[in-house]
C-alpha cells in the first residue's frame, strides 16, 4: 500500500548535504533515519542520548502512526539501541523526529554526521471503542502469562 507523507526539512545540514529517510533496498519496510549532527557524537556505555534527524513529517491520516525502531546491526555490533524501544510519531505531531538511542554496550559508541541511526515504518492504527464487562470469554489460554506456553 503506498501512502503520501509530506516531510519537511528543519535544518540547513538537511537541506544541503543530507538525503530525506529513504528505503535501502526494494523490500526493506523502514526508512532509514539519519543523525542530523555537524560533529560525531559520543554516547558513552549506559547512557542515552537524544539525536535529531532534522525533519519534520506530516502523517496524512489519524489512523495511522509512524513507528521508530532500532537498526539491527548497531543493536548487534555496538549495543546501540532506542532507549524507548520504539518511538511513536502520532499523526498530529508536526515537530522534528528526534532519536533516544541507548548505549548497552560496556565500550562508547560514535555516531558520524548522517549515520543511519534508526527506521522509520508507517502502520494502521485501530481505534477501539472500550466497552467494560465483568467477564471476558474463555480460552484454552486463559490468564496463563509469561512462560505459560512452554520453552519450546
Amino acid at each position: 500500500m503506498e501512502i503520501t507523507v509530506r516531510v519537511k526539512r528543519i535544518s540547513n545540514k538537511t537541506k544541503n548535504q543530507q538525503p530525506l529517510p529513504r528505503y535501502a533496498t526494494g523490500g526493506a519496510a523502514g526508512l532509514d533515519l539519519r543523525a542530523c549532527v555537524d560533529i560525531p557524537l559520543t554516547v558513552p556505555p549506559g547512557a542515552r542520548v537524544k539525536i535529531p534527524t532534522g525533519i519534520a513529517i506530516e502523517i496524512p491520516d489519524k489512523n495511522m502512526v509512524g513507528l521508530v525502531f532500532p537498526r539491527s546491526g548497531l543493536a548487534l555490533k555496538h549495543g546501540i539501541s532506542l532507549a524507548n524501544s520504539v518511538g511513536v510519531i502520532d499523526s498530529d505531531y508536526k515537530g522534528e523526529i528526534f532519536i533516544a538511542v541507548f548505549n548497552q554496550d560496556k565500550e562508547e559508541y560514535t555516531i558520524g554526521p548522517g549515520e543511519r541511526v534508526a527506521q522509520l515504518v508507517f502502520v494502521p492504527v485501530f481505534r477501539p471503542t472500550l466497552v467494560e464487562v465483568e467477564n471476558l470469554q474463555d480460552t484454552a489460554r486463559g490468564a496463563g502469562g509469561f512462560g505459560s506456553t512452554g520453552k519450546i
